[in-house]
């Protein structure tokens, strides 16, 4: 009986995929969703993506790279959460331990992996959004005051209890906070949860759904895929996981800074960059306003990019990324485009941020001249003089021994150029480095449709919406 229902099973499903046969129609990939819409693949942002998509593209994008691109090298997807050097953990402890112990509770910005600054910044968004509550009834100001350590206790209770939570502080205006309890929250406000109406939709094929929801988050999905199948992705996009200190320099430096001569050039204060880093690890509200030098700012943002225990582009990709000057140069764009694919989300979402900044000032490095005549100075820093400055932050090994370093210094010196020109590369296609053609759109819905046709079809009927 039981061979007969999975019998009937997989035939159900054969005859869903046949239903999404993709057509090809002079070079374009275009679907029918079971309702019979015609959905017509287009090239789309990577945000755009659901999380479940943007699993998948990791396996689509490793796999084109393994069949069409000799780097010479081995290419793997990077692992969330890997184990760093124990001096660098020794560093971290005897940083927390010269804190005070009040400063200890405190999720911390600096020195961390990227996924948990995320997770941290997310973590006092809610504490603060609580104390606000607490704070709005000014009757209530005093006694609020007066139990103030008591509240600070149990925000530090919200902290590890949701210091896995990879949203974003970057969030739309359109989209309502994560609940740090889902459990009681309502469902619609549930982060990797599906609509209602979408379950609905897909009350006959509801056990393939949830068969394919049963996934890991992206931070675990690339290292054990198999092991985790307990947490589910989502079909809609999720938030942009891009870390608070990034987003608020680089709304600052575009704010203030595209006419600064020399900007992430010119030397800053130590003192206020240090004073800067303290209170984004003491998990204040910064505000940045004009008063706050540009030097000081862009300082601080190399300073974050500078510390982190993983490069932004991961060592995993360091020579893969290297590699791709040895292609031709109409296939480097496309090579560099797959390994950035291959980047978590948080790598890819917080990569995709700074670069449209240091895009926006490469187009302001040269003088012009503005609507009345007038002559504007130019920042004079082109991309190769941004891909200089940036590229050691965004790609490099792990930091080896003093007798490691003189023998490789030769070669290092010679990494540095092709570091420069995939930085560079990266700035000056900023525009299309996220996203995502068609062509490769259609072989993760191709990789979907093998198992979940159903899921295929919620997925087509999202695009042709975004569309309309």
């Amino acid at each position: 009986m039981i061979d007969q229902k999975s019998g009937e099973s997989s035939l159900k499903l054969h005859e869903a995929a046949a239903e999404y046969e993709p057509k090809l129609n002079a070079g374009d990939f275009t679907w029918s969703s079971l309702s019979g819409r015609s959905v017509g693949l287009k090239p789309i942002p990577l945000q755009s993506l659901s999380e479940l998509e943007r699993v998948r593209l990791q396996d689509v994008a490793l796999g084109r790279l393994l069949r069409g691109q000799d780097l010479g090298c081995h290419i793997t997807i990077p692992k969330h959460g890997q184990k760093h050097k124990k001096s660098l953990r020794r560093k971290l402890d005897s940083l927390s331990k010269e804190r005070s112990k009040d400063k200890e509770t405190v999720p911390q910005a600096f020195g961390l992996p990227l996924s948990h600054v995320i997770s941290n910044d997310r973590t006092l968004k809610l504490r603060h959004d609580h104390l606000r509550e607490e704070h709005s009834d000014p009757t209530e100001l005093m006694l609020s005051f007066l139990h103030l350590t008591s509240s600070l206790k149990r925000a530090n209770k919200e902290l590890s209890s949701s210091n896995s939570s990879l949203s974003s502080t970057s969030e739309t205006p359109n989209e309502s906070p994560v609940p740090s309890t889902p459990d009681t929250a309502p469902r619609s406000r549930r982060r990797g949860g599906v609509s209602v109406d979408c379950i609905t939709d897909l009350d006959d094929n509801q056990s393939r759904l949830l068969e394919a929801l049963q996934l890991s988050l992206p931070e675990d999905a690339t290292g054990n895929r198999k092991k985790h199948h307990d947490k589910k992705l989502s079909l809609n996009p999720i938030y942009k996981q891009v870390p608070r200190v990034v987003d608020l320099c680089c709304q600052h430096l575009e704010k203030y800074g595209l006419q600064t001569v020399g900007i992430f050039r010119v030397g800053s204060s130590k003192k206020r960059v240090r004073q800067l880093r303290e209170e984004f690890d003491q998990g204040w509200e910064v505000q940045m306003d004009e008063e706050h030098s540009v030097h000081d700012v862009a300082a601080l943002l190399k300073e974050f990019l500078r510390d982190m225990p993983d490069p932004l582009l991961t060592r995993e990709l360091y020579t893969a990324f290297i590699n791709t000057i040895l292609l031709d140069y109409s296939e480097q764009e496309s090579a560099i485009q797959l390994l950035m694919f291959l980047l978590p989300p948080c790598n890819s979402d917080t990569l995709q941020r700074l670069l449209c900044l240091l895009s926006t000032v490469s187009a302001h490095a040269d003088d012009s001249l503005s609507s009345d005549g007038q002559q504007i100075t130019g920042n004079k820093m082109t991309s190769l003089n941004l891909a200089t400055i940036f590229g050691p932050n965004l790609l490099h090994k792990q930091k080896n021994s003093d007798k490691e370093f003189v023998v490789e210094s030769f070669a290092r010196a010679e990494e540095s150029a092709a570091i420069i020109s995939v930085v560079q590369k990266m700035i000056d296609t900023c525009d299309t480095l996220f996203m995502v053609p068609a062509d490769l759109q259609n072989e993760v819905l191709m990789s979907l449709l093998e198992t979940d046709p159903d899921v295929v079809d919620y997925l087509l009927r999202r695009k042709a919406s975004q569309c309309s």
